[in-house]
């Protein structure tokens, strides 16, 4: 039997799903991070997986891991000190950049300017130039790249950038850099950024590259380290790892273009809702991802998830494909606080992690969070993961109980309080991935998932007016889902830079077909994504294309669709000519093909997978509720609010005047009474 392990790493728990893909049975577990070594906890939970499952991991054939390694390592700057080589005149262009400052005028006067990721002391330049065609300008000169790279060596860097003027054009001279690179800096990693991102625009091409070089050292330990654990452990199989883009890529790839894992972490839940939707006949969703620390949200459309080219860690904005996703600071470790200068209440960004964790934990955490407020209200019960890990609420009561003093109001309020700010938090953002977009959020269900998202989700879907309100079946392992039924998908992109005008159908239907030929395998299926703008933009937007289309509706069409996505993104269209900028190839490897197990039918009466009566606080007063065992619940159910739904993972809460259904393969969906 095949067996697939999918395993996502966050800041408080680590998740971690067997799949036996021929019979479609899976497995679960969580197990607490150890942010010193993901490692560890990653060990931990493999072996308790398999033996959940009766196998050794010796019986695993493919390991998939969404990673924050490299998000962790941009954002705490812990990237390696990076040395550059440009062309001669070019040696400011991190220092440069684009002219942009965030945030209004207030910006200009106090924003401090983030330190470029390779310092200009670490930058040197070399001779030598193409021209804007890719033809040879002026030689370089093998003397003079030797000097620069004995004054790099002397500089003691740790990863080194080669990126030379129109070189996405013709590569040549940063292949004869990299290759003395590679004797006189044998130890030191060395990124080409025609390797890279082939693309125009200089500064984007470098930074990108100076950011792939930065966190490849500690990605790559961490591979490396990962991978012999594994094969320690006795697992022998493939070990992939999630793209920013929710396509998946080799662990030997991923130490050379660590770049593409940025945002591997968020993008394991986007694909996991897919997979949800697509079995549940939902095509439209807005994703909430509420972990311990962040929560992070995402669009799909007719079950497909928006992409950018641009991915966004802290201040770092690198050209990479990466899935549309938006983070906030708000999770259930959120920590809860009143400052004494405003004495209003605020809630995160800071977070209590797994260590030392909320107050209910009882792991010496003293700070209240959003989940001792969860437990003081009596949405969350005292048994969590199955019964396994027990809930301190006296020590959660007297934590909340310190933000309802500072802020002289009753118990429950406060802690009410707490979650009304952290719904707001979680609306806002997806306020910005969604009608700052151009998009409706009626037109959407609201999936939540990850550990606190059922919690929250029938709260923010009545902010947002998106229904129904899905929990679906283990929400709080479903970013590992959604590592282990996603499948491979690997680029190869290359500059243009004609009007359209100019370009026929023929010229652009060839470029892309031999850029196919790059890349397809037997099993594996090509897409196609045409860069455009107004002649003029300093920006483009990517339109998927493909060739039957191309060739029997013409460039036309294809400009005529721009025109529709730039109203729709900015309201407005110009006049003037457009420009194909950039052509993509995309390879998509074979699909899992897994359906979801339907759940037997019951007569609509959840009576059955009732626990217990039970209290909770909403709408301002104590009203009875009832709390259900999900795994016994079956498909037609009602469950009348307010109501609680436990399981291993996560807990559902269903709000006063609200109903939920259970669908045919043990979703929830939640609607107004």
């Amino acid at each position: 039997m095949s067996y697939r392990l999918g395993v996502d790493v966050g800041g408080t728990f680590t998740d971690l799903l067997l799949f036996a893909e021929d019979k479609g049975t899976f497995w679960r577990h969580k197990t607490p991070s150890t942010p010193h070594d993901s490692s560890v906890g990653i060990l931990t939970g493999v072996e308790a997986v398999c033996a959940k499952a009766g196998i050794t991991p010796s019986d695993v054939e493919i390991f998939l891991h969404g990673t924050t390694v490299a998000t962790n390592a941009v954002l705490e700057g812990k990237g390696a000190r990076v040395g550059l080589i440009v062309t001669q005149g070019y040696r400011q262009i991190m220092q440069i950049a684009r002219s942009f400052v965030p945030g209004g005028l207030a910006g200009w006067i106090v924003w401090p300017k983030p330190q470029p990721l390779a310092a200009l002391e670490d930058t040197f330049e070399i001779m030598g130039r193409m021209d804007a065609r890719g033809n040879e300008l002026r030689p370089i000169d093998d003397d003079d790249i030797r000097a620069a790279l004995l004054k790099i060596k002397a500089q003691g860097v740790e990863a080194l950038t080669v990126s030379l003027m129109n070189a996405y054009l013709n590569g040549a001279h940063e292949r004869r850099v990299g290759e003395l690179a590679a004797e006189i800096l044998p130890d030191v990693p060395v990124s080409l950024s025609h390797e890279v991102l082939p693309e125009m625009q200089e500064y984007e091409r470098t930074l990108t590259t100076v950011a792939n070089a930065a966190v490849r050292p500690v990605v790559g330990r961490y591979v490396r380290n990962l991978r012999a654990k594994l094969r320690d452990a006795g697992m022998a199989g493939q070990l992939s790892l999630l793209r920013s883009d929710g396509g998946l890529m080799s662990s030997e790839k991923s130490e050379e273009q660590p770049v593409s894992l940025l945002m591997s972490g968020p993008a394991g839940g986007v694909t996991g809702a897919i997979w949800v939707g697509k079995n549940a006949g939902i095509r439209n969703i807005l994703t909430l991802d509420v972990g311990g620390t962040s929560t992070d949200v995402a669009l799909i459309e007719n079950l497909e998830a928006r992409r950018v080219r641009t991915t966004e860690v802290g201040h770092l904005a690198v050209r990479a494909s990466a899935l549309d996703v938006k983070t906030v600071g708000a999770g259930g470790g959120s920590i809860a606080y009143v400052p004494q200068l405003t004495g209003a209440l605020r809630v995160g960004p800071q977070s209590a992690g797994a260590v030392p964790g909320p107050v209910a934990y009882g792991k010496g955490g003293t700070l209240p969070t959003v989940t001792d407020a969860n437990v003081v209200l009596g949405y969350l019960p005292e048994a969590l993961l199955g019964g396994s890990f027990k809930l301190d609420r006296p020590a959660a009561v007297a934590a909340v109980q310190t933000i309802a003093d500072a802020l002289g109001i009753d118990l429950f309020e406060a802690a009410r309080g707490i979650i009304d700010i952290v719904n707001e938090n979680m609306f806002g953002a997806l306020r910005m991935i969604s009608v700052q977009q151009g998009y409706d959020p009626r037109d959407f269900a609201l999936m939540g998932f990850g550990g606190a998202g059922p919690l929250h989700v029938n709260a923010v879907a009545r902010l947002m007016g998106s229904w129904p309100a899905v929990s679906p079946v283990s929400p709080g392992v479903l970013c590992a889902l959604g590592d282990a039924t996603t499948r491979m998908r690997t680029e190869t992109a290359r500059s243009f830079s004609k009007l359209a005008s100019d370009t026929t159908v023929d010229e652009l239907c060839g470029i892309l077909r031999d850029m196919a030929d790059a890349i397809t395998a037997d099993d594996t299926e090509v897409d196609f994504e045409v860069d455009v703008r107004y002649s003029g933009q300093a920006f483009e937007v990517p339109m998927p294309v493909t060739l039957d289309a191309l060739e029997a509706e013409g460039i036309a069409n294809l400009t005529r669709r721009f025109d529709d996505e730039h109203r729709r993104l900015f309201t407005f269209n110009m006049d003037s000519q457009h420009e194909i900028v950039n052509l993509r190839a995309i390879g998509l490897g074979k699909a899992l093909d897994l359906p979801a197990a339907r759940l037997p039918e019951g007569n609509g009466d959840p009576c059955e997978a009732k626990i217990r009566d039970h209290e909770l606080w909403i709408d301002g007063r104590m009203q009875p509720a009832v709390i259900y065992d999900r795994a016994k619940l079956k498909a037609k159910d009602v469950i009348k609010g307010p109501a609680i739904v436990v399981e291993m993972d996560s807990t559902t809460l269903i709000e006063a005047d609200c109903v939920a259904t259970v669908d045919h393969v043990g979703n929830i969906l939640i609607t107004l009474a």
